[in-house]
């Protein structure tokens, strides 16, 4: 590759290049130009129209800047032909006499270049690894960044062997001394990898099953498979050690550790992962450490002690239904009070409206609390509630909407109404006539505790 004489990679090689890994594509029908360069006479009618008046020329720096506008529209509009021929003069910013925008100018490429390959309808995995390949050695500063990237497109596309192979490479990559950052890229270069080792580890653990006991292949086959767990055991337990979101990694770890039989390994590790203040706050970290427990058996007062975390992070997923279990059946009073808060908070998130379970959960709960006259924990939860709940929930018109699509859940919510805004709530009254009108049971029982047992009642008395 040459280079031009302010030191910076020569523009026409590489912007040819970028032409030709393209074109290669398709011989007979080119996908960007028919020759070693693209002439864009409308490009320069672009550019001239976007600058300023008063200026007969346009500079270097606006030159570049309008062009990289109009890569970003064209990208944002999925013009990936488009694109690609205004990326070709985009190279341009490798000769920048801007020392800090030549800098920056191979991993905008990068970038822009792989995004649109990615998506252009003639490009293909030759096409991507070529021009990965060539922006490697542009500017070394990118070279592990964009190996990382090439191998996670590589595996995507299915190709682990190639993309282990383009890991394995990278990792032995040196220029120079290595800056903090590379360090980083590094240590999850040698990560990625480690995931592959469990990948082909659990793949030869499956082979392993179809063996017959106590023979000679069984016991080599374990021997190889144990191999890939020293291999990815020593990456993955690596990468774990630094704050970070590394779930992927954590559950192939914790799994390989428990197929060895080292619970206690895997016990740690998930502990760690879910309470090291250094981490970033991260739910599934406490939902791993919550099914691991409970696959251990473990006492329900660390159960919820687990998931008492995670319900102040996401109050509204699924697990969250099981810790209101949990509370109830808790001999602890205060286990009891926050299970009500659970239910409350379930329900006050959208996507959880309509789920017949929380509201089944929290009629059968507030008339279990209203009969142990706990009526104080109903108006601490409904205190912040009472504004916006009735809209929310308990409109006329979704008692028509939940009568008609599914009864149940208009019984189960009807009562919840009944309940938490008396005997004058339009959804409960709606669901006792149409319920009077087919007779049926479950409202006139609901009816009637609701008529004697309601918060506003009992405030009056």
């Amino acid at each position: 590759m040459m280079r031009s004489q302010n030191g910076a990679p020569d523009m026409d090689d590489s912007s040819d290049e970028w032409m030709r890994s393209v074109e290669e594509d398709d011989e007979t029908e080119a996908s960007i130009g028919s020759g070693p360069e693209v002439h864009l006479p409308w490009l320069s009618q672009h550019i001239q129209s976007s600058v300023s008046h008063g200026h007969k020329r346009t500079n270097f720096a606006e030159t570049t800047s309008i062009c990289l506008s109009f890569i970003q529209e064209a990208v944002l509009k999925h013009q990936w032909q488009q694109a690609s021929e205004f990326l070709q003069c985009y190279f341009q910013t490798l000769e920048d006499v801007n020392s800090q925008k030549r800098h920056v100018a191979p991993e905008n490429i990068w970038k822009l270049g792989s995004a649109i390959l990615y998506h252009h309808p003639k490009s293909n995995v030759e096409t991507f690894s070529a021009f990965a390949e060539r922006m490697k050695n542009i500017g070394v500063q990118n070279y592990l960044k964009i190996s990382l990237q090439h191998a996670l497109y590589l595996l995507h596309k299915g190709m682990v062997e190639d993309a282990y192979r383009n890991l394995n490479q990278a990792e032995s990559w040196r220029y120079g001394e290595m800056s903090a950052s590379q360090e980083k890229l590094v240590k999850l270069i040698q990560a990625y990898r480690g995931l592959l080792d469990y990948y082909t580890w659990s793949k030869k653990r499956t082979e392993l099953s179809k063996f017959d006991m106590d023979s000679f292949a069984t016991n080599a086959a374990a021997q190889d498979m144990h191999s890939y767990f020293r291999q990815a055991s020593v990456n993955l337990h690596e990468i774990i050690k630094i704050p970070g979101v590394w779930d992927p990694f954590v559950k192939s770890y914790v799994e390989m550790l428990e197929y060895y039989g080292d619970q206690d390994g895997a016990r740690q590790v998930l502990t760690d992962y879910a309470y090291d203040n250094d981490f970033p706050s991260n739910p599934n970290a406490h939902i791993y450490l919550y099914k691991f427990l409970k696959k251990e058996k473990a006492p329900v007062d660390k159960l919820i002690s687990v998931l008492k975390i995670l319900h102040q992070i996401v109050p509204s997923h699924k697990i969250m239904l099981e810790f209101h279990t949990l509370l109830r059946k808790s001999k602890k009073e205060e286990h009891h009070k926050l299970g009500l808060e659970v239910l409350f908070a379930v329900l006050d998130i959208s996507g959880c409206t309509e789920n017949i379970t929380a509201w089944r959960y929290l009629a059968r709960y507030l008339k279990k609390i209203m009969m142990e006259k706990h009526l104080d924990w109903i108006q601490e939860g409904w205190s912040s509630r009472k504004d916006w709940w009735p809209t929310f929930h308990f409109s006329y018109y979704l008692a028509k909407k939940n009568w008609k699509e599914n009864k149940i859940l208009a019984v189960k919510k009807a009562f919840t109404s009944g309940i938490l805004l008396g005997k004058g709530c339009k959804y409960f009254m709606y669901v006792s006539k149409q319920g009077c009108k087919i007779r049926e049971k479950s409202v006139k029982t609901m009816k009637k505790f609701v008529m004697k047992h309601n918060i506003l009642d009992s405030e009056e008395l």
